[in-house]
């Protein structure tokens, strides 16, 4: 850890674009900015901005509410696809930049900053180009582990930072100067990284049996995805294993899990804060492919079967686990309740796959991207 000592100096601004088009990008931003606040304390006064609701105009500015059900089309991956080649990208910008022209310039006159991170592909190609005219250091903070889509790197980014070598590769392949790309992780919040209190203890807590290895499934923040079916699927399997489920922030379907006759030990919980504590105490996770729930589950050291994935984006998520023995993908309930009876019965099998995950963890990055910032503004 830097602590560097507090300053009389200014604090050093940084303006973080998100969009809240799914939870990982507010996620990744929030914990470079908890980052920043303990390696620096006092040093940087950090602001996260939603760009498409605060400053596009219509329709872009309700891309939150559109996404959800936008990338459950199968279109949606036919469209990401289409539009994922350097030329491409280049012509939906040229034709989009006209109409996005004054909002850019709008965002940036109110939000002066000493430096801009964009954790969101559709500020990238469109930014760059408004700040000739406000001109300030600029890094892109890719939080796609594998499936980078074009519109995430632009040549005029003073840097940009990816989560793994395959996205650097990608980087690269988009025109990207292998010195302007650091593989630095994907961030995520400090809790993951520290070391849990007396887990044997917590389990006792939240009434978790000890006798059972306990899977852990979870479907991001707004419980996405096919969770019901799935935990149905493991209910009626009747393994010898205990269930958490975690439903986010989906009540409706907290409810109806509530209202099942489970077979084996199983807790159904709502959203929750104590995520790094439910996976440090698990053995496995079961979730959708979405890049922040899976470096988590690395951190944790937790084998991985992913059940869903979002078209595009989250497809290379699926083979960067498979092919290095970190998981397996289970695309149907049935598959899941297969590959967790393979790994209750092959408690070694199991293990291997916890081994693997455990070390493609890079639990140090946010607060290397929180270096790499502080560098950018000058801060030694």
């Amino acid at each position: 850890m830097t602590n560097a000592p507090e300053s009389d100096a200014p604090a050093k601004r940084v303006l973080f674009l998100i969009s809240d088009t799914g939870g990982g990008h507010r996620s990744a931003a929030q914990a470079i900015v908890e980052a920043l606040h303990l390696e620096y304390p006092g040093v940087f006064d950090a602001q996260v901005l939603d760009f498409l609701r605060s400053y596009y105009p219509s329709p872009l500015r309700y891309a939150p509410e559109i996404y959800p059900p936008m990338s459950k089309f199968p279109t949606w991956g036919l469209t990401y696809h289409a539009l994922n080649g350097r030329g491409r990208a280049a012509i939906a910008n040229d034709l989009s930049y006209p109409y996005l022209r004054r909002s850019m310039h709008r965002l940036l006159n109110e939000n002066p900053a000493d430096l801009i991170v964009s954790v969101h592909p559709l500020a990238n190609k469109t930014l760059p180009r408004a700040m000739r005219r406000h001109p300030r250091p600029f890094i892109t903070v890719v939080t796609d582990m594998v499936s980078t889509h074009a519109f995430w790197f632009d040549r005029h980014a003073d840097l940009i930072v990816v989560p793994t070598d395959l996205a650097r590769e990608r980087a690269a392949h988009f025109g990207i100067p292998v010195g302007n790309i650091r593989v630095l992780g994907l961030p995520v919040a400090d809790q993951f990284c520290q070391p849990q209190p007396d887990l044997t203890a917590w389990r006792d807590e939240m009434d978790w049996p000890s006798t059972r290895p306990v899977a852990l499934l979870v479907g991001g923040g707004d419980g996405m995805g096919p969770l019901k079916r799935v935990a149905k699927a493991i209910n009626e399997a009747e393994l010898p294993l205990s269930l958490v489920v975690v439903c986010g922030r989906n009540d409706e379907l907290k409810a109806d899990l509530e209202a099942v006759d489970w077979k084996i030990p199983a807790r159904v919980v709502g959203f929750t804060r104590d995520m790094p504590k439910f996976m440090a105490a698990s053995d496995i996770l079961i979730t959708k492919a979405g890049p922040g729930t899976i470096s988590e589950g690395f951190i944790s050291g937790l084998p991985l079967i992913l059940y869903s994935r979002i078209a595009g984006q989250e497809e290379g998520n699926v083979d960067f686990v498979v092919d290095a023995g970190a998981g397996v993908w289970a695309p149907r309930p049935r598959e899941v309740v297969d590959a967790l009876r393979t790994w209750t019965s092959d408690p070694d099998a199991m293990a291997r796959a916890a081994a693997v995950s455990a070390s493609l963890a890079r639990p140090t990055a946010s607060r290397d991207i929180a270096r790499v910032i502080a560098e950018q503004c000058g801060v030694a």
